[in-house]
């Protein structure tokens, strides 16, 4: 028998395979992406196109090398100690690149992979290794989130309500760091069960084989050989603690420059997700005097609110003005495009 281009352990909704041909037929039968993403994870290609998320400009297709998908995968492995047979659950769209990756670490590594669909809610309908979510799938699901023993979440930032949801469960979880182009995570942050009582906050540390820099925005400067051929500028302004650990402070492209004093207002929106349990942003808009002023805008009907009951939110981080909109605009990664939805208040 031919050599497989896939471990021999691995398997897709409890069914190993013995050739490429009859994985491919079978893929067919879960749906049109995956069965899309395996033609092209089997073609003489050494590279595949993925899609970017689209959450700070338009998506755009880039190409990745099929080798760093491979060394990701199995970083992915060495971090978490995710061996032959371990099982996982899938419940991303494999449109994008964290459901590619979830398919590729269980073929690379071995696994037992089950596919659900990637709704909001997901069903887990039996106990696992490992698997991937956004925060909303998370916070959808933590009645029986406890089936999963390690579980990594992304493509958005986890609200401090949420973090605090989750701190008695007995699953690990990890917030992760990383984008399409580091073909997903690079670092990886703690949010529950930890071992240190302290309340020193937890940072960012990153997976094998990647070293950090910082360029004079202190936006963050990833070099990862083995993932990707060129350092990786971002536009996230970090506080860099060594060459591998960071703390994420927020967008450079969202800093807010309100008569001369720089805001983040990722910084200000943990501060007031301790007041508001609805979906929100802050963001800047234009003003005479300010240059930009912070507002503050709120998913769901209008109600009142008290910002001083915020601790620590400072005269510079009170927002001027509140606004309520029915629903956020999206990505279809479910990510909060914050000047499109601003555009449906404030049309130009």
């Amino acid at each position: 028998m031919k050599n497989l281009n896939f471990h021999k352990s691995f398997q897709l909704n409890g069914i190993s395979f013995s050739s490429e041909d009859e994985l491919l037929t079978f893929s067919k039968s879960i749906n049109d992406s995956i069965y899309q993403f395996l033609s092209d994870w089997f073609n003489t290609n050494d590279f595949v196109i993925v899609q970017t998320s689209g959450s700070t400009g338009k998506p755009k297709p880039i190409s990745l090398k099929k080798e760093f998908m491979i060394n990701s995968a199995k970083a992915t492995g060495a971090f978490f100690y995710l061996e032959e047979n371990t099982t996982a659950l899938l419940c991303l769209s494999t449109d994008y690149i964290a459901g590619k990756m979830m398919l590729v670490r269980a073929l690379t590594l071995g696994w037992s992979i089950d596919v659900v669909a990637p709704t909001s809610k997901v069903e887990i309908v039996k106990e696992y290794d490992f698997s991937a979510m956004v925060p909303l799938q998370l916070r959808s699901s933590l009645a029986n989130i406890h089936k999963i023993k390690k579980l990594i979440v992304g493509g958005g930032v986890v609200a401090n309500d949420l973090i605090e949801a989750i701190q008695d469960k007995s699953t690990e979880i990890f917030a992760t760091y990383g984008m399409t182009e580091t073909i997903t995570h690079i670092a990886i942050k703690k949010l529950n069960n930890f071992v240190s009582s302290s309340k020193k906050k937890a940072t960012y540390k990153t997976l094998p084989n990647v070293q950090l820099s910082q360029d004079n925005r202190n936006c963050l400067i990833i070099d990862a050989s083995k993932v990707s051929e060129e350092k990786v500028v971002t536009n996230d302004v970090v506080r860099l603690i060594s060459k591998t650990e960071f703390e994420w402070l927020g967008r450079y492209d969202n800093v807010i420059n309100s008569g001369g004093v720089k805001l983040h207002p990722e910084k200000i929106e943990e501060k007031l997700s301790k007041i508001i349990s609805n979906r929100f942003f802050v963001i800047g808009v234009s003003d005479k005097i300010l240059g930009e002023k912070l507002v503050l805008v709120i998913e769901g009907e209008k109600y009142n609110i008290i910002l001083n009951e915020a601790k620590n939110l400072t005269k510079y981080e009170t927002p001027k003005e509140i606004y309520f909109v029915n629903e956020f605009v999206e990505t279809e990664t479910k990510k909060i495009q914050r000047k499109k939805t601003l555009a449906k208040i404030l049309p130009h």
